[in-house]
């Protein structure tokens, strides 16, 4: 039987397991998870895929890479379900396969956006994170590994490139003159002139330098839409995580963009229930949704991780931090009720995907007229909104 890779978490995951079904083509009665550890609930869901997969493959040979394979390494090769762990560092190695490199990736048919991963890694210490034990130090790929990267997807097809990375926004920090991911952009814009869609992943508002502030204002093939990784509206609380922007930043810097850019979609990682979060705490972040118009919300309910400094503050029960969640993500859907209302009537570039759905420039959902093909992009203007999908 062929390949299979099931992915979790972010999107450079996502990347990475595409690059992976690419690079075991050639392998066997394989299965392979890439798994996720930035919560215990992810943790939780990596187990679980390890045993569904090995239920439907009972004879297959069953390898685990991604943050959980490093963070969570001694419980999971004790699973009887797992033949064995891939270092996450080492999973695009072909050695650590035992494989020999291809030439060429070969892409999954269909696809129609490219997921491109710029860096890895992260030199931060948030006091909430392990993903540093399972990514290592940051690391910045060339720019000219970047536009060979992008040049692929482009030749295969795709209309949109996603940039990703652990974190983005400090990509080139590493590298010769310390460039910032606003001239990675320009360069991929400048060179592939036909390229119509260039999206960013979860980025640092702290980070944006000013050339990636003036392409997200004012480029018309820089997607409208920017996901911050916020993770409080409270200033105590961002202190407490050693994030290194206040509530004021965010609320700045989304003000200032879309005092340029109007159509400007937001969306943010938010933790409900940090350690020594208060009612008041928790109000604040209830409150910045709304403030910065947040559409596009990732919630998280706070749960310990090993080795990290919050784990040892002061805990808030568990079924409060679920509650707070619960409330967050209620307050970014009243947003994103209104958010797409407003889009009705209006006139938006759609990238058709398969399942008979797309995504506008603003990422807002849509459901595409009949015989609509994948991949293509299209001029739509939607007439309602059904259940959360623009049509």
């Amino acid at each position: 039987m062929t390949v299979e890779v099931h992915s979790l978490g972010c999107r450079l995951n996502l990347a990475e397991s595409e690059q992976l079904r690419g690079l075991l083509s050639a392998a066997e009665d394989l299965v392979v998870v890439n798994s996720c550890a930035v919560t215990a609930e992810a943790v939780r869901q990596t187990r679980q895929a390890i045993r569904r997969a090995r239920r439907a493959r009972p004879d297959a040979r069953l390898l685990v890479t991604g943050c959980a394979a490093e963070v969570e390494r001694a419980s999971l090769s004790q699973m009887p379900e797992v033949d064995g762990l891939i270092a996450n560092a080492a999973k695009l190695d072909p050695r650590a396969w035992n494989l020999p490199a291809p030439a060429h990736l070969p892409r999954p048919a269909g696809y129609t956006r490219g997921f491109v991963q710029v860096q890895n890694g992260c030199d931060h210490a948030c006091t909430f994170c392990v993903i540093p034990q399972g990514r290592g130090a940051s690391r910045s790929r060339p720019i000219a590994a970047v536009l060979e990267d992008v040049e692929m997807h482009l030749d295969a097809g795709v209309q949109e490139i996603v940039l990703t990375g652990v974190d983005l926004t400090s990509w080139g920090a590493d590298l010769a003159q310390a460039p910032r991911l606003g001239a990675l952009c320009e360069a991929i814009l400048a060179r592939f002139g036909a390229l119509p869609r260039l999206r960013v992943s979860s980025v640092d508002g702290a980070e944006i330098d000013e050339a990636l502030f003036e392409l997200l204002a004012g480029e018309a093939r820089m997607m409208p839409h920017l996901h911050l990784s916020l993770q409080s509206g409270d200033d105590m609380i961002l202190k407490r995580m050693k994030r290194r922007h206040s509530r004021a930043d965010a609320i700045g810097l989304v003000d200032r963009l879309r005092a340029r850019r109007t159509d400007l979609a937001i969306g943010a990682d938010l933790i409900a229930g940090f350690p020594t979060e208060t009612n008041e705490m928790h109000a604040q972040s209830l409150s910045i949704i709304g403030a910065l118009g947040v559409v596009h919300g990732h919630v998280f309910a706070y749960s310990p991780r090993p080795g990290t400094p919050a784990a040892r503050m002061p805990q808030v029960p568990a079924p409060i931090a679920r509650t707070r969640a619960a409330q967050l993500r209620a307050a970014v859907a009243e947003q994103r009720t209104g958010w797409l209302a407003g889009l009705v009537g209006t006139a938006l570039s759609v990238l058709g995907e398969r399942g008979g759905t797309g995504h506008s420039a603003q990422f807002a959902p849509v459901r595409l007229p009949s015989g609509t093909v994948a991949g293509d992009l299209i001029s739509l203007t939607p007439s309602r909104v059904v259940e959360g999908m623009l049509e």
